[in-house]
């Protein structure tokens, strides 16, 4: 059995990267080479932010929390740089993805995408603000953005981050909900949606 899963895991995360035999564009049955990638990139990003903050909540101040801490600006630069690439390439397949379907259940999904990207774009926004507006100078590969405000804009660092903390609960709770509606369609309706996005589906490419 423990082989059977580990066998399972290998190639469940060969499924998720880009294949020869998948379009680079997306089609009405899956997500493109392209969209893959951007999509499992992003996730991963996200999961090393959220690791963090969630490992400074719990453990304080400590070597390892720092180190976290210290890449979350850099790595959230990446992650917006990414999620403004995201956004474009959806648009620029619009009318060509997968559709959500019919009925409720179509327009619950629509809502769900549309609210996950609504907040991803959003979140790094604010934290941009509160950079612009903060007395420190933004710089997170060593090269600077925004120079540092002296005074800072007081409006700009608290409402950046009073938006930027509510906002991440709230994509992770987007996200949960989005991890859980995936285990709902292949493990109760077996609809194969994971197959769009991470799987080696062939036929009607």
């Amino acid at each position: 059995m423990a082989i059977m899963s580990l066998r399972n895991l290998v190639n469940f995360v060969r499924g998720t990267m880009p294949s020869r035999s998948l379009p680079w564009r997306d089609t009405e049955r899956v997500y493109g080479q392209v969209t893959r990638l951007l999509h499992w990139s992003i996730a991963a990003l996200m999961l090393w932010q959220f690791l963090g903050m969630g490992l400074r909540a719990v453990l304080g101040r400590t070597p390892l929390v720092s180190f976290f801490v210290g890449s979350h600006q850099p790595v959230g630069t990446v992650l917006f740089l990414l999620i403004v690439l995201r956004v474009g390439w959806a648009l620029a397949n619009h009318g060509r993805r997968p559709d959500h379907g019919p009925g409720f259940q179509g327009l619950a999904a629509r809502l769900g995408h549309l609210a996950l990207y609504l907040v991803m774009v959003v979140m790094p926004v604010a934290a941009l603000l509160r950079a612009y507006g903060g007395e420190r100078a933004f710089a997170p590969f060593g090269f600077e953005i925004f120079p540092a405000q002296q005074p800072p804009i007081v409006w700009m660092v608290s409402a950046g981050e009073a938006l930027h903390g509510e906002l991440a609960w709230l994509l992770l709770a987007l996200i949960a909900g989005h991890v859980v509606m995936v285990g709902v369609h292949e493990g109760m309706w077996r609809d194969g949606t994971l197959a769009r996005m991470a799987g080696r589906r062939r036929a009607g490419l």
